[in-house]
């Protein structure tokens, strides 16, 4: 039996991280089920949709395997091309977030101007901006490793760039975006190196700017009053949350059923987009969410473990990109649960992966492509091989 074991072949070991690939795709598919349930009755009421059932599946659908065709091609870019186009990439982000605040170019949805109409679709720039700031913060954090405990040298170039940014999705407004990118960017300066006592200074002080900008904008202090108390004005400011904790509380353990939601049936707004984890708490309850959240907590997981792998062979550009994939989906992830859930004030950020909307599933596709490029060469160097 020995000398079977020993000549039997060896198995080879695999090419990817099975456990990220998977989890990715069971989220993206899953969203898509979840969207259509999510959609199909206000779908079939509108007009702009042609009262079709499967307006928002179909579109869905498209824009996913749009995204998977865009990552397949991800794939194949070395991430030393990734590090030599980040400064471009930035660049041409920057310039997207000005093209859609020009009047009569940017499209206006619900008092914003986030998106740039393509004719079949809309090209909405800050999603593509959450990528490009990781690629971008990764190039940045290798090429100032030397000074990074310098404050002058290390982050107020950094910061500058980060406060441009945030001005242009200010105005659009999209301030869920600009927590995003913030989030992003500060991460992998912290994993870059900076000092611990500065990066808590650098906390406190963007916490004290948040809340300034929160106290001189009328509508942001209404979203805090009412996640404070949603059922003070349930019709009025409340309204979002106070059905998203209906939605919540019918689930129960193991929810009404796929699609016996009652809450999408035009009592949730955007239950296809920013509140679609309510709908699935309704219909597949605490276990639908549990699975949700633990599909996310693992992707995260599997992307810090790449990093760490890819820091341990010294290469610090791929480990940094992805990290800082993984705090960008975790953070987004969180943040948009959390607003379900009504531990958070109410903020327009779709759930990774699984919301509807072109723009997001293309840019998460390709983040996730990119990790799983970093995973890919972090394989080929412990082989021995060459990437």
């Amino acid at each position: 039996m020995l000398m079977q074991a020993l000549d039997a072949p060896r198995r080879t070991p695999s090419e990817v991280d099975f456990t990220l690939l998977w989890s990715a795709l069971l989220l993206l598919f899953f969203g898509m089920v979840m969207v259509y349930s999510a959609s199909i009755a206000i779908a079939e009421a509108g007009r702009f949709t042609g009262n079709q059932p499967a307006y928002f599946l179909v579109r869905h659908a498209v824009f996913l395997c749009i995204g998977i065709v865009a990552a397949a091609v991800a794939f194949q870019v070395p991430l030393n091309a990734w590090q030599q186009l980040a400064p471009w990439l930035f660049v041409a982000g920057v310039a997207l977030l000005v093209v859609v605040l020009i009047p009569g170019i940017g499209r206006d949805v619900n008092g914003a101007r986030r998106w740039l109409p393509l004719g079949v679709a809309n090209l909405q720039p800050s999603e593509l901006m959450k990528l490009f700031a990781a690629l971008y913060a990764a190039d940045y954090t290798v090429r100032k490793m030397a000074v990074m405990h310098d404050l002058k040298k290390a982050f107020l170039p950094m910061a500058g760039a980060m406060v441009f940014v945030g001005i242009l999705l200010l105005k659009e407004p999209d301030f869920g975006a600009f927590v995003v990118i913030i989030s992003i960017a500060m991460g992998i300066l912290f994993l870059g190196g900076m000092r611990a006592r500065l990066f808590a200074i650098l906390i406190v002080l963007l916490l004290a700017a948040f809340a300034v900008l929160i106290i001189v904008s009328p509508y942001r202090r209404d979203r805090i009053f009412g996640f404070m108390d949603p059922w003070a004005d349930a019709f009025g400011r409340g309204y979002q949350l106070s059905h998203a904790l209906i939605a919540f509380g019918r689930g129960e353990i193991f929810g009404v059923g796929l699609g016996a939601s009652v809450e999408k049936l035009f009592y949730l707004p955007e239950a296809h987009t920013d509140f679609l984890l309510a709908v699935i708490a309704e219909e597949l309850g605490l276990v639908g969410v549990v699975a949700v959240v633990a599909l996310f907590a693992l992707i995260v997981q599997r992307a810090f473990a790449i990093g760490r792998q890819a820091v341990a062979l010294d290469r610090l550009y791929p480990a940094l990109v992805a990290m800082g994939i993984g705090i960008w989906i975790g953070v987004q992830a969180f943040i948009n649960m959390g607003v379900n859930m009504g531990l958070l004030p109410t903020k327009g950020l779709t759930l990774p992966l699984m919301s509807f909307g072109g723009s997001g599933i293309l840019a998460n596709c390709v983040a996730l492509a990119i990790l799983l490029r970093v995973d890919w060469e972090n394989r080929q160097l412990m082989r021995g091989g060459q990437v």
